[in-house]
This record gives C-alpha cells, sequence and structure tokens, in this order.
C-alpha cells in the first residue's frame, strides 16, 4: 500500500509540476502584456541575484571542508544569503511605503 502512495505522490507531482510551467505559457502567448510583467519581475530577481553573488564571500572555513563543500558552493550560499537579505529588505519596504500611502489617502 505505501509503495502505490508513493508512486501516486510521483505521478500527481509530475503533473502539477508540468502544469505549473505549461499553464503561465500558454497564458503568455494568449496574452503578451501580461508576460512582460512577469519578464520584468524575473529581470529584477536576475539583477539581484548577480549583484548578491558579487557581494558574496568564497572563503572555506575548515569546518566547511570537512562537510565537502568548495570555494563555489560557498560563493552560492552566499549569494543565496545576501540575496535572501535584499528582498526582505525591499518587502519591508514595500510594506511601510504601502501602508503610509494608505493613510495619508
Amino acid at each position: 500500500m505505501l509503495d502505490f502512495g508513493l508512486y501516486a505522490f510521483y505521478v500527481l507531482l509530475a503533473v502539477a509540476v508540468l502544469a505549473a510551467i505549461v499553464f503561465p505559457i500558454i497564458n503568455g502567448i494568449k496574452s503578451p502584456k501580461s508576460l512582460k510583467g512577469s519578464l520584468i519581475g524575473l529581470g529584477a530577481l536576475l539583477v539581484i541575484f548577480v549583484i548578491s553573488y558579487a557581494i558574496s564571500d568564497s572563503a572555506v572555513k575548515a569546518k566547511h571542508v570537512s562537510l565537502g563543500v568548495d570555494e563555489t558552493e560557498m560563493k552560492l550560499i552566499g549569494a543565496g544569503l545576501v540575496m535572501f537579505y535584499i528582498t526582505l529588505f525591499l518587502s519591508i519596504i514595500g510594506l511601510i511605503y504601502s501602508e503610509i500611502s494608505k493613510a495619508i489617502k
């Protein structure tokens, strides 16, 4: 019974992943204006990642070496953390701005 449940999970997961990839593409083809906004957001995230990657440090400590982490992986981990902090900071600023602009109106 457990094997059947796992196989059903894998099938449903594959269907969900395909739907998450295919339906936005179909919607983007039908309505290119909505695709423009998504591409701008994706481009902004790409720019934030490039900035984060440039800022991050690739120093590997002895603990990291014992875990099998090399310089490239360390740089990517640092870039992910810096990107998280930047997006967190930007979202907090956006929330504060939204609340203040609602209060003024």
